[in-house]
């Protein structure tokens, strides 16, 4: 069991309950997916860039992606409709908590001038979103096999029903949210 995971059951859940107030164990928020979404105006034009986007991550989320793909096209990007755009990944159960471990506790760490996330990240139905400039903060890249630096987006999606109770959930599970 990750070291999230077994938090959250042990301390955070019943924490939460009380600094919510929540009356039932089932209304107490948790996580429900983590999504990974990476994608590059240059996968258009060659599919080599989405095989390498695709191995990336693979790797950093330790299952297979889907490719994403084009649904109108668009004559000013060059952009024709089926064209692969990039990859997509949806964590659930064991592998979001352990992506969440490596996240917090090994990639945020690593940013370069990194001074906490914004808590204005939340889209007011209790999910979060954030985004990474770098995928070699993540030890599971190879940074001499990079051919350019990508960066991806992370999608949090709890069962919260506002911001403040997925935050008070976020910051339970060691988020490095500033002030």
């Amino acid at each position: 069991m990750s070291y999230s995971k077994d938090r959250y059951f042990s301390d955070i859940r019943a924490s939460l309950k009380k600094e919510l107030s929540l009356t039932n164990d089932f209304t107490v928020p948790k996580l429900e997916k983590i999504v990974l979404n990476c994608t590059s105006s240059e996968a258009a034009q060659d599919n080599k860039v989405v095989q390498i986007i695709f191995d990336e991550m693979m790797a950093i989320s330790g299952q297979k992606p889907v490719i994403t793909k084009a649904k109108k096209s668009i004559a000013g990007f060059k952009l024709r409709e089926g064209a692969k755009l990039g990859v997509k990944v949806t964590l659930r159960r064991d592998r979001m908590y352990e992506f969440i471990d490596r996240l917090v506790y090994i990639a945020l760490p690593k940013v370069r001038d990194f001074r906490g996330l914004s808590s204005r990240g939340f889209d007011g139905h209790g999910n979060f979103s954030m985004g990474i400039k770098e995928q070699i903060v993540f030890p599971e890249i190879n940074y001499d096999r990079i051919d350019k630096i990508r960066g991806f987006d992370i999608t949090v999606c709890t069962t919260a029903q506002d911001d403040r109770s997925a935050l008070a959930l976020l910051r339970g599970l060691r988020f490095p949210f500033t002030s």
